[in-house]
């Protein structure tokens, strides 16, 4: 699918691949390729260098096969910016799809990759905000509903174990988006869901009996689904339970590749490594595994030192993510060994270290 916008307008023009290209992991990448281009014929004819280019307020937004445009104006679009691309997919043996495209208002929003983009006015002003689509929530709901539905006799634990990956990936997905009230809404429906299905298994128990066997208090909320298989106890997920995080925006000139932005990818692993239960553990683990202290000065990793996560085989040149290549550093010392050219080994792990 492919996008356009222009000064507050969308246009959305999907193009196919043939069928035996689709679904499989070669759809996305033969898009990759064939939209390869398309960025620079559009800066070509719309300069950022120039006042007009910038005006024209033309940008490309692209994954996969499915991308945005955006311009200043309607007639831009139309006159000047889509017959470019046609012209360009034409080249290339594709063509747009006139009835699936259309062009939208910022204000009126559009779908792209399962979210709602759209600027609200608030007051004087407009504030773009990015929500799950509409479509895409009850996509997931109707999803959870089969699910449920074709499940009806499975013991409670089992259908916890099934249901708890759907919830928290989509969850997982949403989280960088304005979407606290629509995940509350949803674990709303997903509760309602869950009563039906108690209901339908035990016809005759009153709700005391259905309450005390299947609900249970976690955190403070009185109303946690749960279940047990093979003696353990599953609670199911809960989408207001993923945090809202901010997603930073990696820099249009950075290439992982690149020894030059080595130390800039490293920083960004930091931040995911503090965010992430599975980085904390490998943080706790390389930080033991030192005995607390940076192999380059010997002095001891503190929260007030600070700390950066290095690769010991440059990720640029194929070094792996694994803790095996990783070491922590005092973030001078880092500088330091990057601006110098030095290596630092791993050192030996402390007694009592396991692996992470």
């Amino acid at each position: 699918m492919l996008s356009f916008a222009f000064n507050n307008v969308i246009v959305f023009a999907p193009f196919r691949f043939p069928n035996k290209f689709t679904g499989g992991i070669i759809s996305p990448v033969l898009a990759n390729m064939t939209l390869d281009g398309l960025e620079r014929k559009l800066t070509g004819m719309f300069p950022k260098t120039t006042v007009p280019g910038i005006a024209a307020k033309v940008n490309l937004v692209r994954y996969a096969d499915d991308f945005i445009v955006t311009a200043s104006s309607k007639e831009l679009l139309e006159q000047e910016v889509k017959p470019l691309i046609e012209t360009f997919m034409k080249e290339r043996g594709l063509e747009l799809s006139t009835e699936k495209t259309c062009i939208t208002h910022i204000e009126d929003g559009f779908d792209f990759l399962g979210q709602n983009v759209r600027k609200y006015k608030t007051g004087k002003r407009h504030k773009l905000l990015i929500k799950p689509a509409k479509k895409n929530v009850h996509a997931h709901l109707e999803k959870i509903r089969e699910i449920v539905k074709k499940n009806k006799t499975l013991p409670a634990g089992k259908l916890i174990l099934i249901l708890n990956p759907i919830i928290r990936g989509w969850a997982q997905y949403h989280q960088h988006a304005v979407s606290a009230e629509i995940f509350s809404s949803v674990d709303d429906a997903i509760y309602q869901r869950m009563r039906r299905w108690i209901k339908r298994r035990h016809p005759k128990k009153s709700n005391e009996w259905m309450t005390k066997k299947y609900f249970k208090t976690h955190g403070g909320d009185n109303w946690v689904f749960y279940g047990e298989m093979k003696g353990q106890e599953y609670r199911l997920a809960e989408t207001a339970s993923v945090p809202i995080k901010r997603h930073v925006k990696v820099k249009a000139e950075a290439n992982p590749y690149d020894l030059e932005w080595e130390t800039y990818y490293e920083k960004r692993l930091d931040v995911h490594i503090v965010d992430t239960l599975k980085g904390k553990r490998w943080l706790i683990h390389l930080w033991k595994e030192q005995n607390g202290l940076c192999p380059m000065c010997q002095q001891k990793i503190t929260k007030i030192t600070g700390w950066h996560s290095h690769h010991i085989e440059w990720r640029s040149k194929g070094g792996s993510d694994t803790t095996e290549n990783r070491v922590l550093l005092h973030p001078t010392c880092h500088q330091q060994l990057h601006s110098q050219g030095l290596r630092v080994e791993k050192p030996r792990p402390a007694r009592g270290v396991r692996k992470a």
